[in-house]
């Protein structure tokens, strides 16, 4: 994708919160951030090892940032979640593991109803190159925004269940491609491929958050989009992780994420690693 469309569209995302940030003149009317850094590693050395095997080393960076504005008209969350991983396997190259860029935005109206009018926006993509390792010669499969998939979503939510927020909307999605064109082509216009796909649809995202014990968290995040013209096919990707907290800086976790998008794979793909890791509060 070129660069032409990448400014309108960060644009478009800061406009809510620049608005906000001009009209935050109540005392009771305030941004609170979030930011967790982590970082995961597995390694294994051996050294005269009869039993067989070969050397590994698996690194993982991960990055979950928050921003939340609240009002006692408007609530605005904020959420991007950030993960970046390689791996070596004996004497060979370094391999990308984990690759994932997504950032939510949803603006609420508190209107005091049972469930309340929202707009949302859902940025998906790979935070960099992303390839197949099944042919002897790796293949680039993904990268930054391409394909980049933009959600926008206008419906109305519940959230007055501790821990749990469900939302439905109809539902726009735009998806940015540059060399990887085989996600945002039409299949019938058989002499071009194009870098740009508009889809219509209906969406729907819910979240729970479920302390389980007390150094023991699990949340969990199911999102849905489904096309008019071909509702009984849909988007699926659910996401799970499980912490278990040993002190302020360590952490094990279990995750497990299952996706399944028609045009991406016809099967449905995931992910599950359990890791040690170090994390680190930075505000």
């Amino acid at each position: 994708m070129k660069n032409k469309f990448r400014l309108p569209l960060f644009l478009a995302l800061m406009y809510p919160a620049i608005i906000f940030a001009q009209t935050d003149t109540s005392k009771t009317d305030r941004w609170i951030p979030t930011a967790i850094a982590g970082l995961n590693i597995s390694q294994l050395a051996l050294s005269n090892w009869t039993q067989g095997g070969e050397n590994t080393l698996t690194w993982t960076l991960t990055g979950n940032l928050g921003l939340k504005y609240s009002s006692k008209d408007w609530t605005f969350t904020n959420g991007l979640k950030i993960a970046y991983g390689r791996t070596k396997l004996g004497g060979g190259n370094f391999k990308t593991n984990d690759n994932d860029f997504y950032l939510e935005s949803v603006l609420t109206r508190n209107t005091g109803w049972v469930v309340v009018p929202f707009v949302s926006n859902i940025i998906r993509t790979t935070v960099a190159a992303g390839y197949s390792y099944a042919s002897p010669q790796p293949q680039e499969i993904a990268n930054f925004f391409d394909p980049g998939y933009v959600t926008q979503s206008l419906g109305f939510a519940y959230d007055k269940l501790p821990g749990f927020k469900t939302r439905l909307g109809f539902a726009v999605q735009e998806i940015f491609t540059n060399k990887n064109r085989q996600y945002s082509d039409d299949p019938n216009t058989a002499t071009k491929a194009e870098a740009f796909k508009l889809e219509t649809g209906v969406q729907s995202v819910t979240s729970g958050k479920f302390d389980l014990d007390k150094n023991l968290l699990f949340t969990t995040s199911l999102t849905l989009f489904s096309r008019f013209e071909q509702l009984d096919v849909w988007d699926v990707r659910w996401d799970n992780v499980l912490v278990a907290k040993v002190n302020d800086w360590l952490n094990v976790n279990l995750s497990f994420l299952l996706i399944y998008q028609k045009d991406q794979s016809a099967t449905t793909q995931m992910k599950q690693a359990l890791q040690l890791g170090v994390v680190y509060a930075l505000f």
